[in-house]
């Protein structure tokens, strides 16, 4: 009687572990002064849009774009940051996004 030979061992597969950073690269929102909005339209503005800040963080971003003419108001990956933007765009603010 004659035996198969014994089954070759399974492919050994590699995981990769990459980091959000690596599959979403970060981007900064930034927001721009203006002469339209009143401070505490801006400050009732970002903290609706972004849900990370706290009330002295929406009250010193402000006030830093108000007296620079623009300040970053998060870090995060690309996509979030395009969602927060959109969302202080719809609150009549000017902002942007610095790719990292």
């Amino acid at each position: 009687m004659m035996t198969s030979p014994p089954a070759p061992p399974p492919p050994v597969t590699e995981r990769v572990t990459r980091s959000l950073e690596e599959i979403q690269p970060p981007a900064t929102v930034v927001i721009h002064n203006d002469d339209v909005n009143s401070m505490d339209h801006v400050v009732n503005a970002l903290l609706q849009s972004v849900p990370e800040l706290s009330i002295e963080d929406s009250a010193r971003i402000m006030l830093t774009a108000h007296e620079h003419g623009e300040a970053d108001v998060i870090r995060c990956p690309f996509e979030r940051a395009e969602l927060y933007r959109d969302r202080l765009d719809a609150h009549g603010l000017t902002s942007t996004i610095l790719r990292e």
